[in-house]
């Protein structure tokens, strides 16, 4: 299998706490706990002669515009050739904690406008995943009157702007006819370690890695 992923790569992973999992601030070889580091491992040990170096820069907390906000510093100046995004929940769950919520319409104005900038300024390969919420607690299961218009919106702009897609929402959907969404992931939200490899993996088999 040839992967898409070229020699010498720099592959940024940006979204919220899912991506975060604890990644270092100071250290960019610290890429936490989560699928970043599984993917980072896995593809480093598949193809070491790639030499292709991976970032993390997600943000616990993050919906759309913040990442709209920091996309100067922790993305375009970095320069990567690949920038993979998970984002969303968070623009989800402000509506329901704290009455705080994104339309859908600015939500699809933020995140083209950073697409655009990567398309503009880096012309990078992207890789779009779909945000995702699991029935763990019930009442997650009324977030998704909210939750499913942004994953259209992410479905139309992977096709917008050519991007690799990576279906999240439904695969853990389907994991989750095997074990109970609880063991992917306990809130519903925050993948377990099993849960964080299944995104790896699913991410390594869009670019064609494994």
């Amino acid at each position: 299998m040839v992967t898409l992923i070229e020699d010498d790569a720099v592959v940024l992973f940006q979204g919220d706490s899912v991506t975060d999992a604890g990644r270092g601030r100071e250290d960019d070889g610290n890429l936490g706990t989560g699928y970043a580091m599984m993917t980072a491992a896995w593809f480093s040990a598949l193809y070491p002669e790639k030499q292709a170096r991976f970032i993390n820069r997600g943000v616990s907390g993050d919906r759309v515009k913040d990442l709209q906000r920091r996309w100067r510093e922790d993305c375009l100046d970095l320069k990567p050739t690949w920038v993979s995004i998970l984002i969303g929940i968070n623009d989800c769950w402000r509506r329901y904690d704290s009455n705080d919520p994104t339309s859908v319409g600015d939500f699809e104005a933020a995140y083209r406008d950073i697409l655009r900038r990567v398309k503009e300024t880096l012309n990078a390969r992207i890789i779009l995943c779909e945000p995702f919420v699991l029935p763990v607690p019930e009442d997650r299961e009324k977030w998704r009157e909210d939750l499913n218009p942004k994953i259209d919106v992410v479905r139309r702009l992977a096709r917008e702007f050519g991007a690799l897609f990576v279906p999240l929402d439904g695969l853990f959907a389907q994991v989750s006819t095997l074990r109970h969404p609880g063991f992917w992931a306990p809130d519903g939200v925050h993948p377990s370690p099993a849960g964080h490899a299944l995104i790896a993996k699913a991410w390594l088999q869009t670019v064609k890695a494994m």
